[in-house]
């Protein structure tokens, strides 16, 4: 189930609720008992590597200097 994050406007307090989507815009009380909520915009970070490029459209093999062939 999504966790969502609101922030009290009366308190300041933020804190995060699981519930489903359908219900993500529906009113939250703050753990406080405040009903002046506001769901706050969450962010995804995604983490990786880029380990190798992607290879170029167009295929073939070699070329530049990591392919052999300019380096002389």
């Amino acid at each position: 189930m999504p966790r969502y994050e609101y922030r009290c406007r009366t308190c300041g307090d933020t804190f995060e609720l699981s519930r489903p989507m359908a219900e993500s815009a529906a009113p939250a009380a703050c753990p406080s008992g405040h009903d002046d909520t506001v769901k706050l915009l969450s962010t995804v970070a995604v983490a990786g590597s880029a380990s190798a490029p992607a290879p170029r459209a167009g295929g073939g093999g070699g070329g530049g200097c990591c392919g052999g062939g300019c380096c002389g």
